[in-house]
This record gives C-alpha cells, structure tokens and sequence, in this order.
C-alpha cells in the first residue's frame, strides 16, 4: 500500500531543518543545514528547494507519494497568499516564499508562521492533545506564541495573533528587536537573559562559571545556563529566576483575560531549565492569576522540542488540502 507524506520545513533564522513525515510513521528522514541569509533571498530559496528536493528522494520513500511541502516562518506571513510580510531574521519583506519556491520544486506549498505551527504540533501530537483552549510559549531568542482556541489555531484579522513577545511589561524598559521598549521579550526571553548575565559579569558584580566564555565572546547558549544554575552560579540564578517572575505575570494576565485550560512552554531555555524554571513560573502565576481564571489550568513544558513546528505541518495540510496524512 502506497503511504502519503508531507515535507515539513522549519525556516530558522541560524539552520534550515527539514523532515520527511506522516501521522502514522512520524519523521523517517531529516536534513538540516545552515541558514544562510547573507547570500540574499534567491539563494536562500533555492537552498530550501534543494533541501527539499533531496527528501524527496531518500530511500525511505520506495513508492510513496509527497503531497504537500509545508513551510515554518520566522515571522508574518499570511498562510492564503505565501507572502512573508517580515521575518527579520531572514532578511524578508513582503516576499512572495510560496510563489518563488513553486517554480523549483514540483509540489503543493503551503506555508505558516513557525510559533502557529509548534502550537498545532503540540495541540495534535504533543502534550496538548486533552486542550480545547492552548497558549503554547516558545521562549527563545525572542518570544513567540501561539493560540489554540476550540481545537483551531487563531491567526487574528491579519495573520498576527499570538504576538506575546510584544506585550508591554515594563514602560520605558529595555530596548525590543521591534524597536519598541519594554516589550515582554525585551525583559524575560533567552536573549534578554544572557543580556544581563554578561552586564552584571561585566560590571563585576560576581563571579560566574561564564566569565571565561563572556571573554573569549562565545555565544552562551541554554545548555551552558543549565550548567551554571547546576553550579550554583548566583548570577545567572538570579537573573533566569527574575525573567522567570516576569513570565509567570504575564502568564497570569494573559489568562485572566483568555481563561485557557492549558499553557505549554516551549524552546531550547525551558528544554534546558524546565525543573528549575517551571516551579518558579507557577508560583508567580498563582500570585496574580485570578482564582476562577486559575482553575484547571496547566502548565506543563512541550516534549517535542524542535520537532513541534515539523508535527505542525501535517495539520497546515488537513486544513488547506483537506488531506489527513
């Protein structure tokens, strides 16, 4: 019997990760390769239909049949069109994704914004499979999320809902990437908390376990802040345990507007730092979450990791295609 697939792209801003997939198997085959954004948009397109022409002969495949490609963006993009409105870090702008990557490759394309689909992963595949109504998080070099409501993603009148990143915190406060100040991601994302990590360090405040690598300018990522929480390493405690006070407030405002029956946290840092992250999210959440609000909640961390996105793209082409896969 001839098995479907799909071809499942994450568009990263620092790695291109594409996997061969369906319900009933899962991921058969992956490719992964460096995002490679300085050599302009036309090659970046033509490096993923590359990616997604050698999938589509792996070996995995014998007789089955490729339906669709399904893409994951960094950024806007109205799902309908193809056309990115901004992924700053890919370096596009109103560009037309789905319609430049159809004369390269011979498949149907459809595409969404990368948070919209782990959030559709994890409502059909992950953790979320018992919630009607999800928030899923992703806290990273930004922050993204994405909304589950009544079993269905919403995109909101123009394809941006879920903008959580954006959401005001601290007036004045630290400058955003959007170039706004005191957004939630400029105060409590991975980026915002290596930020401080590396001032107070700087300052010589304390000593750290990172201190050699601020110095040799390495970039510290999330396994090395475990490490260092495991170390006891009273700067970078303080500083993960402070975004994480700000994220169970949001959290909790975010509820008492929306009343979901589940919250999943997802990205590399809570990957890394769920058993010390969590509990002290939870705590701050209880703090200021409405009681009625907070009944029934849960907040649980996504197991399906990078993976999310990928699983997301099966449900983009129910939805699109009509297809179950």
């Amino acid at each position: 019997m001839q098995n479907k697939y799909i071809i499942s792209v994450d568009m990263g801003g620092t790695k291109i990760l594409a996997s061969l997939i369906n319900s009933r198997n899962g991921i058969v085959a992956r490719i992964k390769k460096p995002t490679n954004i300085e050599a302009g948009a036309s090659s970046y397109v033509k490096d993923i239909a590359n990616i997604i022409l050698k999938l589509s002969q792996s070996p995995k495949l014998k007789n089955d049949k490729i339906e669709a490609v399904c893409l994951g963006v960094p950024g806007s993009v109205n799902p309908h069109t193809g056309i990115i409105g901004l992924a700053p870090n890919l370096g596009l702008k109103n560009f037309n994704m789905k319609l430049k990557l159809e004369k390269l490759i011979p498949f149907p394309i459809l595409i969404e914004n990368d948070v919209n689909l782990g959030a559709l992963g994890i409502k059909n595949f992950g953790v979320g499979k018992t919630s009607t109504n999800m928030l899923a998080v992703f806290i990273g070099t930004g922050i993204g999320g994405g909304i589950i409501i009544n079993g269905k993603i919403y995109r909101g009148k123009n394809y941006v809902a879920g903008e959580i990143g954006h959401v005001l915190v601290k007036k004045n406060g630290p400058k955003c990437g959007c170039g706004r100040k005191g957004c939630f991601e400029a105060i409590a994302s991975r980026t915002a908390m290596v930020n401080n990590i590396i001032k107070d360090i700087k300052r010589g405040k304390k000593k750290s376990v990172l201190s050699t690598l601020i110095k040799s300018n390495q970039r510290i990522k999330s396994g090395a802040l475990r490490d260092a929480i495991n170390a006891g390493d009273k700067v970078v405690i303080k500083r993960i345990a402070d975004a994480c006070v700000t994220i169970g407030d949001v959290l909790a405002s975010i509820t008492n507007l929306m009343n979901f029956d589940m919250i999943v946290l997802g990205g590399g840092v809570i990957e890394a730092l769920e058993d010390f992250m969590l509990p002290i999210i939870k705590k701050e959440f209880q703090n200021h979450v409405l009681a009625d609000s907070a009944k029934g909640v849960k907040i649980v961390a996504s197991k399906l990791g990078d993976d999310a996105a990928i699983y997301g793209g099966l449900v983009l082409a129910e939805e699109f295609l009509g297809i179950k896969i």
